[in-house]
């Protein structure tokens, strides 16, 4: 019982959202009744509401002990937590890697904390994609908003 509950809900969620940890230091939570989430503002009076992101950077700091990942883009740092839990997520916990998290938003200040859902390493062709990650998340908000 509990599996079909759980998967309805899975199915409700909305696809990820590219976003950037500075937009995500700016983001407002969404009112109580209106859901999970918070309200990111991409630009000229443009909003759109988060909950699931997919984010990429620079890996910082391995805190294992801690779960937890420090990571840096273009716009600033953000925290991951639940690494230890990701299968196949090993390659991406050393420092100095360029790697994809999607994840569920924890909190958004003083910096953003995300709990991972999923994680792969991009450091082969890393130069590529850091050059169009600022690029890929304005286009996909330009969709969305």
């Amino acid at each position: 019982m509990n599996n079909t509950l759980k998967t309805t809900v899975d199915r409700k969620r909305p696809p990820p959202v590219k976003v950037l940890s500075g937009q995500l230091r700016t983001a407002v939570s969404r009112p109580a009744d209106s859901g999970e989430g918070y309200v990111i503002r991409p630009g000229r009076g443009r909003s759109l509401q988060v909950s699931l992101v997919w984010m990429q950077g620079t890996v910082l700091e391995v805190q294992l002990d801690r779960n937890t990942l420090l990571l840096m883009d273009e716009t600033g740092t953000f925290a991951v937590q639940g690494v230890n839990n990701i299968p196949k997520g090993k390659p991406c916990l050393s420092q100095g890697k360029y790697v994809m998290v999607m994840g569920v938003i924890q909190a958004v200040s003083p910096e953003p904390v995300i709990r991972a859902v999923k994680m792969a390493d991009l450091s082969a062709l890393a130069a590529l994609h850091r050059q169009m990650w600022k690029l890929e998340v304005e286009d996909l908000q330009q969709v969305l908003a």
